[in-house]
């Protein structure tokens, strides 16, 4: 278990570190990729995601993921909370370790980008706020998400790494607008607590009541109906 519970934590802080280092790429002055759009973060998201599942098997780096599995009883419900809190912890050091990398550039940024910009390399927020609506769209995104990873575990537990990937891109790119479909709250609120913590100049408010509510909250609903899909549909 204890082997595990460090997959969890690395994988997740690898996956943070191509994540919110993509996006510290794309926002911030003065680095060489600055401005390449959605597009160019979201295939590294994929790709991130696809080497994090090869060098660490199939691990959840999602709690929501985790949820679904101990309701389906693919891991058992004493590893759920071990596994959320090495899941938080990853996301947490992942993004610290950005911020050193790009800790230069983030003071390049100081009164040049805007406050909710650098925020929002660290977590999700959506660009028009109505909670009832963005919780929807997290809980939504969240099902078609792990839905389809079970999916494809079953059909190919090979192909995995390479199917989430590009299920990553198409999630991103079809459903992801409207809040930047986190769909995992270690994803999220680890590095949110990041950018609370770290010594980031002239910062904006953290927006805890979205965090907690949308992206905090709503995947564990997706991930309920995950499972009910998976165990009723897919035979899981």
């Amino acid at each position: 278990m204890i082997h595990n519970i460090m997959a969890e934590f690395l994988g997740t802080a690898l996956m943070i570190v191509f994540g919110v280092g993509v996006h510290c790429d794309e926002v911030l002055n003065k680095t060489k990729y600055r401005g390449s759009g959605h597009l160019f973060a979201i295939t590294t998201w994929g790709f991130g995601i696809t080497i994090v599942l090869l060098v660490f098997g199939g691990v959840c780096i999602n709690p929501a993921m985790a949820f679904a599995q101990a309701i389906l009883g693919m891991i058992p419900w004493n590893c759920f909370i071990p596994y959320c809190v090495a899941e938080f912890l990853g996301g947490l050091c992942g993004a610290c370790i950005v911020y050193v990398m790009y800790a230069d550039h983030f003071k390049a940024s100081e009164d040049v980008v805007d406050l909710v910009a650098i925020r929002n390399i660290f977590s999700t927020n959506p660009n028009i706020r109505n909670l009832s609506r963005n919780f929807f769209v997290e809980a939504f995104d969240t099902f078609v998400f792990l839905s389809s990873v079970l999916g494809i575990e079953r059909y190919s537990e090979k192909m995995l790494p390479i199917g989430v990937g590009i299920l990553v891109w198409a999630v991103g790119m079809g459903l992801g607008g409207p809040t930047g479909f986190a769909m995992n709250p270690a994803r999220d609120l680890g590095p949110r607590l990041a950018y609370t913590l770290l010594p980031i100049k002239n910062k904006t408010d953290n927006d805890w009541q979205y965090g907690l509510l949308v992206p905090g909250i709503a995947p564990f609903v997706g991930a309920v109906c995950a499972a009910l899909f998976a165990r009723g549909f897919l035979g899981i």
